[in-house]
């Protein structure tokens, strides 16, 4: 079965999710935006407008935080890893940064 996926603790979650903060905010450096906007697409073909993203709860999953204008949009999702099919960043109008736009988290 190929859709048969199982939780495996080996994956490196901070890392992965710390390097998708890494690319956002040299992405919002490269462009000169605060918050980048900042969609994910997941295998099923669901579109979600991100605020951010978090390693837990681990085991191969992560955690979505979801910003979306939809009446019937999520607050959070708990997706594996290997659902997410593409992440896009892009420059938003300064209207949607108002209401949307992913936050990096400080440094440590």
């Amino acid at each position: 079965m190929p859709d048969l996926w199982t939780p495996v603790a080996e994956l490196p979650h901070e890392a992965f999710v710390e390097r998708i903060h890494r690319a956002i905010a040299s992405f919002a450096e490269a462009t000169g935006v605060e918050k980048p906007l900042v969609e994910v697409e997941l295998a099923d073909r669901s579109r979600f407008v991100l605020e951010r993203i978090e390693p837990e709860p681990g085991f191969g999953m992560v955690t979505l935080y979801v910003t979306d204008a939809r009446d019937d949009a999520p607050d959070a999702l708990i997706v594996p890893i290997g659902s997410l099919r593409r992440i896009e960043l892009s420059k938003s109008p300064d209207d949607r940064i108002q209401r949307f736009g992913f936050s990096v988290p400080p440094a440590a």
